[in-house]
């Protein structure tokens, strides 16, 4: 709906206040100067503050009764829903791990405390999100279409550094548009189990170990110390749970549950970690 200036019979003369009291509506009237005079006028600001200060009267403020807008909607809207996160990745002989906490943040609010940040790219592929949730959701959806496309021409699977490769490309090329921290991991019989660290920005880079969104950084050391190369499934999974784990304790975007998923040749196991039983709490 658009907005128009209300009628004429809304406005409400006022007269000029005492200087004190004018002085003491320095800052709104300042505000008030570099909004949109609708606007203004709809959040009860002189829409055009000229006068002040010559000697002559301000001009009347109009009040709209019934207005949907208030003051600090206009003013301060709010966030955008942000992934703000801790994910990892870690390949193990045969396979990878992949995990994530679940809070969905909207600025300073949990907007969903049991999210699916880790999204099915292909039979064998997946992809941990992190930043904006509606950003890559969207390059997700992509990918899949794109991935499935390319899985019917070649007449096969298609391998996980395909996968990373068109996660790139989308990223790279619209990298001044998007704020999407993805990870992408999976197991195809050309490589075995592959991990994909693609950060703001479209670097793609394989690694045997990784961890992206807001909470990596509180567990980088833990990583740097903990990680050894020719770990067996199993310690894979405790090592990622123990990481997720402390960055859950350490920062507030992140929280809720642990959200795991090993990828083999055998097929996908899927476990999620209750907040009563992590392996460390605050």
């Amino acid at each position: 709906q658009e907005l128009s200036r209300p009628p004429a019979e809304s406005v409400c003369i006022r007269p000029a206040p005492p200087p004190a009291e004018r002085a003491a509506q320095r800052p709104e009237i300042e505000a008030a100067a570099t909004m949109d005079p609708v606007l203004a006028g709809m959040m009860g600001m002189s829409p055009l503050p000229c006068g002040e200060g010559e000697g002559e009267q301000p001009l009347g403020r109009h009040v709209e009764g019934g207005c949907p807008y208030r003051a600090d909607d206009v003013m301060s809207p709010e966030q955008a829903v942000s992934t703000g996160t801790t994910i990892m990745a870690v390949e193990f002989d045969g396979g990878v791990v992949l995990a994530a906490d679940s809070r969905t943040s909207t600025g300073t609010y949990v907007a969903n405390r049991a999210s699916r940040k880790i999204s099915k790219v292909h039979d064998n592929i997946f992809v941990c999100r992190s930043g904006s949730a509606a950003d890559t959701q969207a390059l997700t959806g992509l990918v899949q279409n794109y991935l499935g496309q390319h899985a019917i021409e070649i007449g096969k699977q298609p391998t996980v550094k395909s996968s990373a490769n068109l996660f790139q490309t989308f990223c790279y090329n619209n990298k001044d548009n998007l704020m999407a921290g993805l990870i992408v991991a999976g197991y195809d019989e050309k490589r075995g189990g592959q991990v994909f660290s693609i950060p703001i920005g479209g670097t793609c880079l394989r690694q045997p170990v990784v961890a992206g969104g807001s909470g990596s950084m509180y567990i980088s050391a833990l990583i740097d110390s903990s990680y050894r190369p020719g770990m067996t499934k199993a310690e894979c999974l405790a090592f990622v749970r123990k990481c997720v784990a402390h960055a859950m304790a350490l920062d507030s975007s992140s929280g809720g549950v642990i959200r795991t998923l090993c990828v083999t040749k055998d097929g996908i196991e899927e476990d999620t970690l209750l907040g009563d039983k992590l392996p460390f709490g605050p």
